[in-house]
């Protein structure tokens, strides 16, 4: 879906194909927001893991780091987003594919090892973390062209009266 072609001929699809398209669309992006979310996450245990070093506080253990993770983790519930919100509240499980690339920089089992990195290792890890956010980032913001496109198709069905209502009740 995030190929330009994928919204070739997209006024000859049927309107089924293009509400498949659509909800293809909107679970990819789901997924892709989930694995995002995770990446933040671990940049902001990062984050944490260097301003400690650089206020000059001691390591922590695992039990002073899980501790810290309500304040870590909850210092950006407030950021802007892109202003779409969800369209189903059910989990979301994510391709492995997708979680692959954030793994590879820094798993789960590694973010308790993060007070024995150094200073060096924890920049490469912050920046890997950087650059998987922000692909995830490009990538939703294509998704959220292609819903833009597909709603759009849709909508200008139900106005033209190509398409109805009574249609989604078969």
């Amino acid at each position: 879906m995030t190929d330009e072609a994928s919204l070739a001929g997209l006024e000859e699809r049927s309107i089924d194909e293009v509400r498949s398209m659509r909800a293809d669309c909107q679970s990819l992006e789901a997924q892709l927001s989930y694995v995002r979310r995770l990446a933040q996450g671990r940049l902001d245990i990062v984050d944490a893991e260097l301003a400690r070093r650089r206020e000059g506080r001691p390591p922590s253990d695992l039990a002073e780091m899980v501790a810290a993770l309500p304040g870590t983790l909850g210092r950006h519930l407030t950021a802007p987003g892109s202003g779409k919100r969800p369209t189903t509240i059910e989990p979301v499980e994510p391709d492995a594919a997708l979680v692959e690339p954030l793994d590879r920089v820094l798993d789960v089992d590694a973010l308790g090892r993060l007070p024995a990195q150094s200073d060096d290792e924890l920049a490469a890890i912050r920046q890997g973390l950087a650059d998987v956010e922000a692909d995830l980032s490009a990538r939703r913001r294509v998704l959220f062209e292609r819903l833009d496109a597909l709603s759009a198709e849709i909508t200008r069905r139900y106005r033209t009266g190509e398409a109805s209502v009574e249609s989604l009740l078969q």
